[in-house]
């Protein structure tokens, strides 16, 4: 993969985060909150582009994150399992069963970026995928308590249970196994930005909430 590539990609990634950031701070959040699927979508793709995900094996693998991502939630929004009880708001576009699409979308997303961060950070498989659900865990803790102003989902007498984090943590460190035994190398540069660009962004609003 070109460097050229990389560099553009992870350009407009922060782009569209850092506009993001300080257009909502500024006063702008209904405006931002209404591109939020097409700035998850802008990220899929320019990973897409970027990790070659449409190659056969990594599709493949892709899709298994797609779906599992989607089965879980579609069960934790019908059975209030295994993350607690829950529903989904409006702003992440449209839904299967209650579900969106999108949601589907940034399981596969994380799975993937954190599986690349882990990889480099260590060659131990058990390492490697307690670090990279770690990570996906970290990531939720600054998203969930802003999760209803974004209108994203929102939690049962707005209380965010722990089997919520417990369940991503034990959930993600399945999909994990299954990337560190199959998925290729992925571009780590890429990755390692999209992770930090989101971790900023929302850490942006857990310390200065926007509503």
């Amino acid at each position: 993969m070109s460097n050229t590539r990389t560099n553009v990609a992870i350009a407009i990634l922060w782009l569209f985060h850092l506009s993001g950031i300080i257009g909502m701070l500024l006063g702008y959040s209904e405006w931002f909150l209404s591109k939020t699927p097409l700035n998850l979508i802008i990220c899929l793709m320019l990973l897409a582009w970027v990790g070659d995900l449409l190659s056969n094996r990594k599709a493949v693998l892709a899709s298994i994150f797609f779906v599992s991502g989607m089965l879980v939630e579609w069960v934790g929004v019908k059975f209030a399992v295994p993350f607690g009880e829950y529903y989904y708001g409006e702003s992440l576009g449209t839904k299967l069963d209650g579900v969106p699409f999108l949601i589907g979308g940034n399981w596969a997303m994380l799975v993937i970026i954190t599986g690349c961060i882990s990889s480099r950070i260590s060659g131990n498989f058990l390492v490697k995928v307690l670090l990279g659900a770690g990570l996906m865990v970290l990531l939720d803790l600054f998203i969930e308590p802003n999760a209803a102003n974004f209108d994203f989902w929102f939690w049962e007498n707005e209380t965010i249970p722990l089997s919520n984090y417990i369940a991503w943590f034990v959930i993600s460190a399945l999909l994990h196994c299954i990337y560190q035994k199959n998925m290729p190398k992925q571009n780590f540069r890429f990755c390692l930005h999209l992770y930090l660009a989101q971790l900023a962004f929302f850490t942006s609003f857990y310390v200065y909430p926007f509503l």
